[in-house]
């Protein structure tokens, strides 16, 4: 999703890979983009199909059930602290 609005000219404000969770081990991973479109900017193209492949290089695997509310309170953390720092 965040790979097609890059294609309508958003950019990335927050790295796909942050923090310190692998792409592996979550199944949340929030990105934060640009409000408004202008051109395509071939920087944030590269690193989300970098990240892309990255996530595909790793095995999916099943997270159990239990588990998910903490993902996402860790996904929510860090980007709470993306948020708060100047992006």
């Amino acid at each position: 999703m965040v790979r097609d609005y890059i294609h309508k000219g958003h950019r990335l404000l927050t790295h796909p890979l942050s923090g310190s969770v692998k792409p592996k081990e979550t199944p949340y991973k929030s990105i934060i983009i640009s409000q408004s479109a202008t051109a395509l900017d071939i920087k944030s193209l590269s690193i989300i199909e970098e990240s892309i492949a990255c996530y595909h290089r790793f095995c999916e695997r099943e997270i159990p059930e239990h588990t998910h509310k903490d993902f996402m309170e860790i996904d929510c953390s860090l980007i709470m602290n993306a948020m708060n720092k100047k992006i």
